[in-house]
Protein backbone atom coordinates (compact mmCIF):
# COMPACT_ATOMS: atom_id res chain seq x y z
CA UNK A 1 0.00 0.00 0.00
CA UNK A 2 1.06 3.55 -0.90
CA UNK A 3 1.46 5.33 2.75
CA UNK A 4 2.23 9.47 2.96
CA UNK A 5 2.95 10.67 6.55
CA UNK A 6 2.44 14.43 7.11
CA UNK A 7 4.52 15.05 10.37
CA UNK A 8 7.90 13.99 11.17
CA UNK A 9 7.92 14.37 14.85
CA UNK A 10 8.20 10.98 17.17
CA UNK A 11 4.76 9.60 16.17
CA UNK A 12 5.47 10.02 12.58
CA UNK A 13 8.40 9.09 11.89
CA UNK A 14 7.77 6.25 14.31
CA UNK A 15 4.97 5.19 11.76
CA UNK A 16 6.79 5.55 8.85
CA UNK A 17 9.49 3.04 10.06
CA UNK A 18 7.08 0.30 11.21
CA UNK A 19 5.20 0.69 7.59
CA UNK A 20 8.43 0.95 5.43
CA UNK A 21 9.45 -1.75 8.00
CA UNK A 22 6.71 -4.38 6.84
CA UNK A 23 6.53 -3.59 3.26
CA UNK A 24 4.64 -0.70 2.27
CA UNK A 25 5.37 2.62 0.46
CA UNK A 26 6.06 5.37 2.61
CA UNK A 27 6.09 9.09 1.08
CA UNK A 28 7.40 11.00 4.71
CA UNK A 29 6.68 14.64 4.54
CA UNK A 30 7.49 17.84 7.28
CA UNK A 31 6.60 21.53 7.05
CA UNK A 32 10.16 22.14 5.87
CA UNK A 33 12.12 21.13 2.64
CA UNK A 34 12.20 17.57 1.86
CA UNK A 35 15.86 17.49 2.55
CA UNK A 36 16.23 18.21 5.95
CA UNK A 37 14.35 14.59 6.60
CA UNK A 38 17.54 12.90 4.62
CA UNK A 39 18.83 11.80 8.12
CA UNK A 40 15.40 10.34 8.88
CA UNK A 41 14.98 8.45 5.91
CA UNK A 42 18.58 7.11 5.56
CA UNK A 43 17.77 5.47 9.58
CA UNK A 44 14.42 3.64 8.10
CA UNK A 45 15.07 0.25 6.88
CA UNK A 46 12.37 -0.09 3.69
CA UNK A 47 10.92 1.74 1.09
CA UNK A 48 10.46 5.55 2.59
CA UNK A 49 11.04 8.85 0.33
CA UNK A 50 10.98 12.39 1.66
CA UNK A 51 8.70 14.38 0.25
CA UNK A 52 6.83 17.47 0.66
CA UNK A 53 3.45 17.44 2.20
CA UNK A 54 1.12 17.87 -0.89
CA UNK A 55 3.13 15.06 -2.41
CA UNK A 56 2.63 12.85 0.47
CA UNK A 57 -0.90 13.72 0.36
CA UNK A 58 -1.05 13.08 -3.30
CA UNK A 59 0.66 9.59 -3.41
CA UNK A 60 -1.04 8.01 -0.46
CA UNK A 61 -3.77 5.41 -0.45
CA UNK A 62 -3.50 6.72 3.45
CA UNK A 63 -2.42 9.76 4.70
CA UNK A 64 -1.53 9.97 8.34
CA UNK A 65 -1.85 13.78 9.33
CA UNK A 66 0.61 13.62 12.72
CA UNK A 67 0.87 17.60 13.08
CA UNK A 68 0.45 19.96 15.74
CA UNK A 69 -3.82 20.43 15.93
CA UNK A 70 -2.68 24.33 15.22
CA UNK A 71 -1.15 23.51 12.86
CA UNK A 72 -3.73 21.69 10.33
CA UNK A 73 -5.46 24.82 8.94
CA UNK A 74 -1.20 24.44 6.78
CA UNK A 75 -2.59 20.70 5.75
CA UNK A 76 -2.99 20.25 1.79
CA UNK A 77 -6.72 20.33 2.10
CA UNK A 78 -7.66 19.57 -1.34
CA UNK A 79 -5.19 16.67 -1.68
CA UNK A 80 -7.34 14.91 1.51
CA UNK A 81 -10.71 15.12 0.23
CA UNK A 82 -11.53 11.65 -0.07
CA UNK A 83 -8.76 9.98 1.09
CA UNK A 84 -8.50 7.96 4.20
CA UNK A 85 -6.87 10.07 6.82
CA UNK A 86 -5.16 8.81 10.05
CA UNK A 87 -5.41 11.62 12.50
CA UNK A 88 -2.93 11.64 15.32
CA UNK A 89 -3.43 15.03 16.43
CA UNK A 90 -4.62 15.75 20.12
CA UNK A 91 -5.37 19.87 20.86
CA UNK A 92 -3.25 20.85 23.67
CA UNK A 93 -4.50 24.77 24.60
CA UNK A 94 -0.75 25.98 25.63
CA UNK A 95 0.27 24.85 22.68
CA UNK A 96 -2.16 25.13 20.25
CA UNK A 97 -3.79 28.25 20.93
CA UNK A 98 -7.28 28.34 22.75
CA UNK A 99 -10.37 27.07 20.41
CA UNK A 100 -13.58 27.75 21.80
CA UNK A 101 -15.11 25.23 20.32
CA UNK A 102 -13.34 22.45 21.54
CA UNK A 103 -12.68 24.02 24.90
CA UNK A 104 -16.67 24.32 25.41
CA UNK A 105 -16.28 20.27 24.24
CA UNK A 106 -18.63 21.63 21.60
CA UNK A 107 -16.91 19.45 18.62
CA UNK A 108 -13.86 17.29 18.51
CA UNK A 109 -10.40 17.95 17.15
CA UNK A 110 -10.55 15.19 14.40
CA UNK A 111 -13.90 16.44 13.97
CA UNK A 112 -12.88 19.47 12.86
CA UNK A 113 -10.33 18.24 11.12
CA UNK A 114 -12.44 15.64 9.15
CA UNK A 115 -14.74 18.87 8.09
CA UNK A 116 -11.98 21.00 7.11
CA UNK A 117 -10.82 17.97 4.42
CA UNK A 118 -13.97 16.15 3.85
CA UNK A 119 -11.56 12.90 4.15
CA UNK A 120 -12.82 9.83 5.11
CA UNK A 121 -11.05 10.27 9.17
CA UNK A 122 -9.99 7.78 11.55
CA UNK A 123 -8.60 9.07 14.85
CA UNK A 124 -5.49 6.46 15.69
CA UNK A 125 -2.24 6.62 17.43
CA UNK A 126 -3.19 9.63 19.77
CA UNK A 127 -3.26 8.07 22.82
CA UNK A 128 0.05 5.86 22.64
CA UNK A 129 3.22 7.38 24.19
CA UNK A 130 5.60 7.07 21.09
CA UNK A 131 8.24 4.76 22.61
CA UNK A 132 5.34 2.49 23.39
CA UNK A 133 4.85 2.84 19.19
CA UNK A 134 8.43 2.30 18.65
CA UNK A 135 9.14 -0.56 20.87
CA UNK A 136 5.75 -1.80 22.26
CA UNK A 137 4.75 -4.07 19.43
CA UNK A 138 4.35 -7.62 19.94
CA UNK A 139 3.50 -10.99 17.79
CA UNK A 140 0.19 -11.74 17.44
CA UNK A 141 -1.53 -14.36 20.51
CA UNK A 142 1.32 -12.73 22.66
CA UNK A 143 -0.26 -11.95 26.30
CA UNK A 144 2.16 -8.59 26.19
CA UNK A 145 -0.18 -7.49 23.32
CA UNK A 146 -0.93 -3.76 23.81
CA UNK A 147 -4.21 -1.98 22.26
CA UNK A 148 -4.47 1.30 20.37
CA UNK A 149 -8.18 2.43 20.36
CA UNK A 150 -9.59 4.10 16.97
CA UNK A 151 -12.24 5.70 16.41
CA UNK A 152 -14.08 6.81 13.11
CA UNK A 153 -17.72 7.32 11.04
CA UNK A 154 -16.48 4.96 7.79
CA UNK A 155 -16.50 1.37 8.92
CA UNK A 156 -13.88 0.46 5.53
CA UNK A 157 -11.82 3.42 6.45
CA UNK A 158 -11.61 1.66 10.63
CA UNK A 159 -10.72 -1.76 8.59
CA UNK A 160 -8.14 -0.57 6.97
CA UNK A 161 -6.33 1.18 9.66
CA UNK A 162 -7.21 -1.76 11.79
CA UNK A 163 -5.48 -3.89 9.63
CA UNK A 164 -2.51 -1.39 9.69
CA UNK A 165 -2.41 -1.30 13.48
CA UNK A 166 -2.12 -5.48 13.63
CA UNK A 167 0.32 -5.49 10.87
CA UNK A 168 2.32 -3.28 13.44
CA UNK A 169 1.86 -6.09 16.63
CA UNK A 170 -0.61 -3.83 18.68
CA UNK A 171 -4.28 -5.35 18.65
CA UNK A 172 -6.97 -2.18 17.23
CA UNK A 173 -9.81 -1.25 19.56
CA UNK A 174 -12.78 0.49 18.05
CA UNK A 175 -13.91 3.09 20.07
CA UNK A 176 -17.06 4.02 18.07
CA UNK A 177 -18.21 7.40 16.08
CA UNK A 178 -15.55 9.91 15.49
CA UNK A 179 -17.06 12.17 18.21
CA UNK A 180 -18.57 9.98 20.66
CA UNK A 181 -15.96 7.29 20.27
CA UNK A 182 -13.10 10.08 19.94
CA UNK A 183 -13.57 11.56 23.13
CA UNK A 184 -12.61 8.22 24.85
CA UNK A 185 -9.49 8.25 24.01
CA UNK A 186 -8.07 11.63 24.00
CA UNK A 187 -6.32 13.27 26.49
CA UNK A 188 -7.56 13.47 30.34
CA UNK A 189 -9.56 10.31 29.29
CA UNK A 190 -8.20 6.87 31.32
CA UNK A 191 -7.07 5.18 28.06
CA UNK A 192 -4.40 7.77 26.66
CA UNK A 193 -1.26 6.82 27.23
CA UNK A 194 -2.05 3.27 28.64
CA UNK A 195 -0.21 -0.03 27.68
CA UNK A 196 -3.32 -1.85 28.32
CA UNK A 197 -4.43 -5.24 26.89
CA UNK A 198 -7.52 -5.13 24.03
CA UNK A 199 -9.81 -6.83 26.98
CA UNK A 200 -8.77 -4.05 29.36
CA UNK A 201 -9.06 -1.48 26.84
CA UNK A 202 -12.71 -2.47 25.95
CA UNK A 203 -13.97 -2.29 29.41
CA UNK A 204 -12.17 1.56 29.37
CA UNK A 205 -13.55 2.72 26.94
CA UNK A 206 -16.82 1.36 26.76
CA UNK A 207 -17.76 2.33 30.84
CA UNK A 208 -20.71 4.85 30.68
Amino acid sequence: MRIGIIGAGHIGSTLAGHLAGIGHDVALANSRDPSTLKDVVAGIDGPVSAVDAAQAARFGQVVVVSVPFGRIYDLPTAELRDKVVVDTCNYYPERDGDDAELDTDTTTSSEKLRDLTDADLVKAFNAVHWETLRDGGRPKGSPERIAIPLSGDDEEAKAVVSGLIRDMGFDPVDAGYLGGGGRRHQPGTPVYGSELSAHDMERWLHVT
